[in-house]
């Protein structure tokens, strides 16, 4: 079985590779990445085949695709912030982008596709937890990226028959996630910040909250789908339930690490929303036998592989 991840060499994307190649069933992975923000180095001795490329060139994709059994799409220009920034670079990675996938994998033969749409979607709606059928009120310009993301191929599904399922994704965080740079995601900014000794930044008092997903429960359940050939007319929320506010993500931190870091308060975030927190019924009837890896387990996870890398051994 031959499964292509798009955006292969990112975070999830690599951890995925290695939980695809370790069932029997997958002989060959291979990335499509234009390093943007991914790593080659996250696919060393993984057996992940990378293919250096643009989502945007139909004619590389087309290539890639050949003789694929699914596709998993991650390819993205992730980061609310980032988007607000660029919201046009934004649209192209992640809107067109999605297009040019659907596209090629219906050349491919009606290629499995499953993307990766984000939490972000539901933006100012307020109601918890987030339920899948209920309204979504994009904030910023990557919730809407990525409302379009799911609404492509759900509407693929419809009218052309490309088996699709659109998976939002809730806060994942684990080992293989970038930190030190202006858009990192909460976990490895604060893991970074306390490792080398400088004072995390939190964004309003705090008490936001959120979902927290390790990215080992996540690449689980999308082999799982990969292997079983799930797919759904509706999106599905990926993420169980769970949520903590940032000062208590802060407060487990310190408790794994074994000292208290520095905060540092400053004002909140264009484009953030204040809380999310995930409807998990949907996931639970699709894949009963996915069992969450809990906060702690993950960061204590986390934690220890940003241990192993030069910048943070004591």
């Amino acid at each position: 079985m031959k499964v292509v991840v798009t955006g292969g060499a990112g975070f999830i994307g690599a951890n995925l590779g290695r939980a695809l190649l370790a069932r029997p069933q997958v002989d060959r992975v291979v990335a499509l990445d234009n390093l943007s923000t991914g790593f080659a180095t996250n696919l060393d001795r993984t057996g992940v085949e990378l293919v250096e490329g643009t989502i945007l060139d139909p004619e590389l994709l087309d290539a890639t695709f050949a003789g694929a059994d699914a596709i998993v799409h991650l390819a993205a220009l992730p980061s609310v912030p980032r988007s607000v920034a660029d919201p046009l670079a934004s649209h192209h990675a992640n809107a067109t982008g999605t297009l040019e996938v659907l596209q090629a994998a219906r050349r491919a033969g009606n290629v499995q596709v499953i993307v990766a749409s984000s939490s972000s979607v539901y933006g100012a709606n307020t109601e918890l937890p987030k339920r899948e059928a209920m309204r979504a009120d994009p904030v910023s310009p990557y919730a809407v990226s990525k409302l379009a993301t799911e609404a492509y191929a759900l509407a693929f599904r419809r009218t052309y028959g490309l088996p699709t399922l659109a998976f939002r994704f809730f806060n994942v965080f684990g080992p293989l996630q970038a930190a030190g740079h202006a858009y990192a995601a909460v976990v490895p900014a604060f893991v970074d910040a306390a490792l080398r000794g400088v004072p995390l930044t939190v964004h309003s008092d705090g008490e936001q909250t959120r979902d927290f997903t390790y990215v080992g429960t996540v690449a689980a359940t999308i082999t799982d789908a990969v292997l079983r050939k799930v797919t759904d007319p509706l999106p599905v929320n990926l993420a169980f339930g769970t949520r903590f506010s940032l000062n208590q993500l802060v407060a487990r931190l310190a408790g794994i690490l074994g000292f208290a870091p520095e905060v540092r308060h400053t004002e909140a975030r264009a484009g953030d929303v204040r809380d999310s927190q995930a409807d998990s019924t949907r996931l639970a009837t699709l894949f009963p036998d996915i069992t969450p890896v809990p906060l702690d387990e993950g960061l204590r996870e986390t934690v220890a592989w940003f241990r192993t890398l030069p910048d943070y051994r004591p």
